[in-house]
């Protein structure tokens, strides 16, 4: 759960210095934050008690006057060598021997008296703290929510030891004695905030209706690390690492900053949300963030994470791009545009083949439809003419488009996907094996026009003509000015082997988009990828806007940020 060079790297360059809460926890706008000079004030009253959530050498080292550790001992928290201690009281909380995966929960009558074990009482105020924009107060945070403790009695300390001593308060080494046991008894779980597998596998099936939000950074998200057995994340999971809701002091970002910062990634108070991470530790940082500070109504915490979703007998999906099914493959096509399904009446794709006539006749996929990348360039800017060509040649809007050029995401593919999809196309994807792969794996090939003719039987093979009615979508080409957003800025990707010849007034960033492809035009795993964007220093979250002196170069990158997940990407206008 460590955070690694990427992850820093990422919230440098993604996070920005916001306000800190004012001086008393009672003025800081939110019940659940305790301002250092708050507790420098109340620490010691027999009605506070002040838990340190970090891991066992951290709370070794230093930590708070009077502050109980809920973490091993020191002797616990070495075998043969190894730390064993996480912090965040999941020291505790797993059954080592009797539960398939860690940082769980055990159950309410151990759990509560573990909580009396640190001297929690129903009537205290439970003060808890880390390090400092950190994980670890906030998962202890959330297990006495859902253990069913009086909320208003629960306050994590803003900005955390760093805050702590940054303001000259004093820590110490000593250990204070063992609290007096506690009286608080579990009585009901808050379990409607709690997420198990199954209901997170529907979630992930329905991304509009929900978001999930996941803690960590780009290291695990685009599986740079292979943390478990397999890299990557859950299928349509948003990376906003734990990080990245801290301001630079290490408090927490204002309710108005994290609600901008859920918005621009897609997250909407009407959706429900599921917070996780690799464990259940992380994705504590957005839980506490969207429902305690920003005030989301629907949010709950998923904390088996990916642990429990990895551990499913049914070996659920897991993605390494955020979102694959932009890019296409023999086996697919072959199935969901091929002979078979046609004859089943089950048409729902539009294949494309944008090369040039002569090489389409002499072969390509059966059921393709041939329209010439010189078609997209002439009509890109006239919306109604390029909408009757496609509709003549059969290309249904309500399908999805399968663009194919035979060399995978090149200038011409990319234009045209971003056509598309500004004409409102359903759904858009690119072919990134070749013609020749086809033909290897035993695929026919045809050397005959495709029929495009009404039907005349109920399951007629002939692709009928479409009326296809643009829909334009927004946020696919960008207007002339950014948007009036200081803390999500406008940055320009250049796209072409150099920088246009008219560079952009403002930020600009230059990575080819041939440095993210391979030599047959696929783009290249998503952690070469995420390396390549960060260390040229292309922010996340910023409206980006990709540029080139040839429209199709700006486009290529559009789809691979696109494929990436990145919230906020447009084509700068031809």
């Amino acid at each position: 759960m460590r955070y690694t060079s990427l992850t820093k790297h990422f919230v440098l360059i993604t996070a920005g210095a916001l306000l800190s809460f004012s001086a008393a926890a009672t003025e800081s706008g939110n019940a659940n934050l305790a301002t250092v000079e708050w507790l420098k004030e109340n620490i010691g009253k027999p009605n506070v008690l002040v838990l340190d959530a970090s891991p066992t050498q951290f709370y070794a080292a230093k930590h708070i006057p009077g502050a109980h550790t809920v973490s091993f001992t020191p002797e616990q928290s070495v075998s043969q060598g190894v730390r064993v201690s996480y912090g965040g009281g999941v020291d505790f909380y797993t059954d080592s021997v009797n539960v398939p995966y860690a940082f769980q929960e055990r159950p309410s009558e151990e759990m509560q008296a573990l909580f009396q074990d640190w001297g929690v009482s129903k009537d205290k105020t439970i003060v808890m703290y880390d390090q400092g924009g950190q994980f670890y107060a906030t998962r202890l945070f959330y297990s006495f929510f859902y253990s069913g403790f009086p909320v208003e009695n629960l306050r994590i300390l803003d900005g955390g030891l760093s805050k702590w001593e940054a303001t000259g308060y004093e820590v110490t080494t000593d250990v204070p004695a063992q609290p007096a046991k506690g009286d608080y008894k579990v009585e009901s779980l808050r379990s409607e905030f709690q997420a198990e597998v199954a209901e997170v596998v529907a979630a992930s099936g329905d991304p509009v209706k929900n978001a999930l939000v996941e803690g960590l950074g780009p290291d695990w998200h685009f599986g740079i690390a292979m943390n478990y057995n397999r890299p990557g994340h859950i299928p349509h999971a948003k990376m906003l690492p734990a990080a990245v809701f801290f301001n630079a002091d290490k408090t927490f970002k204002s309710a108005e900053d994290i609600r901008a910062l859920l918005a621009f990634n897609g997250i909407t108070e009407d959706q429900q949300l599921y917070t996780h991470c690799g464990g259940g530790i992380a994705g504590s940082v957005p839980f506490f963030a969207a429902k305690f500070i920003a005030g989301y109504p629907n949010v709950k915490h998923f904390p088996a994470s990916q642990l429990g979703w990895l551990h499913d007998e049914r070996e659920l999906p897991f993605w390494t791009y955020d979102a694959p099914y932009i890019l296409r493959e023999t086996d697919w096509l072959k199935w969901w545009g091929g002979l078979r399904t046609r004859t089943l009446g089950s048409i729902h794709v539009s294949i494309i083949d944008l090369r040039d006539a002569d090489q389409y006749e002499a072969r390509h996929f059966p059921f393709a439809l041939n329209v010439p990348a010189k078609s997209f360039r002439e009509h890109h800017a006239d919306t109604a003419g390029l909408a009757r060509l496609l509709g003549s040649a059969g290309v249904n809007p309500r399908h999805e488009a399968v663009i194919v050029s035979g060399e995978g995401i090149t200038p011409d593919a990319a234009l045209a996907f971003v056509t598309l999809e500004k004409l409102g196309q359903k759904k858009v994807s690119i072919f990134t094996d070749t013609i020749d792969t086809w033909a290897q794996r035993g695929n026919a090939l045809s050397d005959k026009p495709t029929v495009i003719a009404e039907r005349t039987i109920p399951f007629d093979l002939a692709i009928p003509p479409a009326e296809y009615k643009a829909q334009p979508r927004d946020n696919v080409v960008a207007s002339e000015k950014a948007q009036a957003n200081a803390a999500f800025p406008r940055v320009y990707l250049a796209s072409g082997d150099s920088l246009p010849a008219k560079t952009p007034e403002g930020t600009v960033v230059h990575v080819p988009y041939k440095q993210l492809l391979d030599d047959q035009g696929k783009p290249k795993s998503a952690g070469e990828i995420w390396t390549v964007l960060s260390k040229a220093g292309l922010p996340r979250f910023a409206e980006i806007v990709t540029v080139a002196d040839d429209q199709g170069e700006a486009a290529a990158n559009y789809v691979i940020l696109k494929l990436m997940g990145y919230p906020s990407v447009q084509v700068q206008a031809s």
